[in-house]
């Protein structure tokens, strides 16, 4: 597999530059563009409980604890999805969204101050 360069930022070119990265993030990992529209994934796990009502969820957080690899591995793809984003960015721009939590919040970050700009 050939490994894709990561298109560095540029405000003038930001409309290139969302395109560009929507192909690279989805490239790197089918559910990492869901993480960039979503937020992070919650990893859950059907809900067991014998006392169920109709308003019990049918799916609850599921403990760290009985994560599997698989689990691990969706539960970090915002830490990909943040990182991947971060390298792309100069200082300048860096400074602007460093506050952001998650790569959804970066993506939104980004496309309030630069989408209109041309």
């Amino acid at each position: 597999m050939m490994k894709s360069k990561v298109p560095i930022f540029s405000a003038e070119d930001y409309d290139d530059w969302k395109i560009r990265m929507q192909a690279h993030l989805s490239a790197m990992n089918d559910e990492m563009w869901s993480v960039i529209e979503d937020g992070p994934i919650v990893i859950e796990k059907l809900n067991t409980s014998n006392d169920q009502t109709a308003e019990t969820p049918q799916v609850i957080p599921k403990p760290k604890k009985e994560w599997t690899d698989e689990d691990k591995r969706r539960n970090n793809l915002d830490n990909v999805a943040k990182n991947t984003i971060y390298h792309t960015l100069d200082k300048i721009v860096f400074n602007k969204i460093k506050q952001c939590k998650t790569a959804k919040e970066i993506w939104e970050k980004l496309e309030m101050m630069y989408e209109g700009t041309n």
